[in-house]
């Protein structure tokens, strides 16, 4: 059995776990809690590290866990209000048909992004658009998009039903070319 050495933990991986945190939360008390947390549950966890991977991937696998059941409680408030929600936002993009409402529907977006700047540029906005999702809109568009996960695993991750992960993806690709249209493609 390989043994754990979290003596050095903070020094050697916590700026990279936090950075992961903030880049999947938002939020950096809650990422800097969570953190904390995985520390906490690595060291509670020691005498289960088999050296199978290293410290770092180890830890950062309970952080994943941790962000996962944070998505999963803050997901089990949001998803009373969904149904709700739902056809209010249809009301945002549809009529009452449900077609696409003139100034809402989907247009070709033209811009080809090769410079740096303006990749730079595109990618800030990218994460405001993304910021103003809610934090399990934002959970599955990550999980599905940058961890490229299948559609069953993020439902087992976030304890959603196909369902509830279905409306959620939706909803979350229409604010998200919304918001990206508004401030990046109308320029």
């Amino acid at each position: 059995m390989t043994t754990c050495n979290p003596t050095v933990w903070v020094k050697l991986y916590a700026d990279e776990l936090f950075k992961f945190a903030c880049s999947r939360v938002s939020d950096t008390g809650l990422a800097q809690d969570l953190v904390q947390d995985t520390f906490l549950s690595g060291l509670q966890a020691m005498h289960q590290f088999r050296g199978e991977s290293s410290e770092k991937t180890w830890l950062l696998a309970i952080l994943k866990n941790k962000i996962n059941d944070h998505f999963r409680m803050a997901g089990k408030a949001a998803i009373t209000t969904l149904d709700m929600e739902a056809r209010d936002q249809q009301l945002i993009f549809f009529n009452e048909k449900g077609h696409w409402r003139k100034e809402m529907a989907p247009r070709p977006w033209t811009t080809d992004i090769n410079d740096k700047a303006e990749q730079a540029d595109f990618f800030r906005i990218l994460r405001t658009c993304m910021d103003k999702l809610t934090s399990l809109g934002k959970a599955v568009i990550q999980h599905k998009y940058l961890d490229e996960k299948k559609s069953a695993d993020i439902c087992k991750d976030l304890s959603l039903t196909s369902s509830n992960y279905w409306v959620i993806i939706h909803r979350a690709r229409l604010q998200l070319r919304a918001c990206l249209e508004k401030n990046w493609f109308s320029n």
